[in-house]
């Protein structure tokens, strides 16, 4: 995939249908300077996004991947799409699961700290350690529920977009 030429397209888009980078921002509640990085090709939207993008646009998302409109019937590219699409859902797969690791791994850091410390008479006889202890375990549950929720909200774009590949098979 070619993100410059994926922006590209996009604001092609955006300007053949007339409206500016912040109403398209509002259209899909983003910042104004998201929709900018997207069109310049510095950043590529969310998958939810990109199915709405293309619902808004009227155009195939194979053509968002492809950064260009094609006028060949999609039955006979939907491998590809699809393929593209997989792909695509596996790069957004790796960054979410990378954050739920690394938010696991802290949690568990600190759980670790806790366990070892309420123990010990540095624990009993500090109040300062012991909130800072305390303090520790709470943040310890905060990093494994941050890592729950971006697990299942990742869970969720994977289902929506299988659903619709579905139907637009049918």
């Amino acid at each position: 995939m070619d993100q410059k030429k994926i922006g590209g397209f996009l604001k092609e888009l955006r300007k053949e249908k007339g409206i500016t980078q912040e109403k398209l921002a509002e259209q899909f509640n983003v910042s104004s300077r998201t929709v900018s990085r997207w069109e310049n090709g510095y950043n590529m939207p969310d998958l939810d996004i990109l199915i709405e993008i293309s619902d808004y646009y009227e155009v195939d998302l194979r053509e968002i991947f492809n950064g260009e409109r094609k006028s060949e019937d999609m039955n006979k590219e939907m491998k590809e799409t699809v393929l593209q699409a997989v792909d695509y859902t596996n790069t957004e797969a790796e960054k979410y699961n990378k954050r739920v690791r690394i938010c696991n791994a802290i949690a568990m850091f600190l759980i670790a700290i806790y366990m070892i410390m309420k123990d010990t008479d540095l624990y009993k006889n500090y109040y300062a350690v012991m909130a800072a202890t305390d303090v520790a375990q709470g943040l310890a549950i905060g990093m494994l529920f941050a890592g729950f929720i971006m697990s299942s909200r990742y869970g969720e774009r994977v289902r929506a977009y299988k659903k619709r590949i579905l139907n637009k098979m049918k």
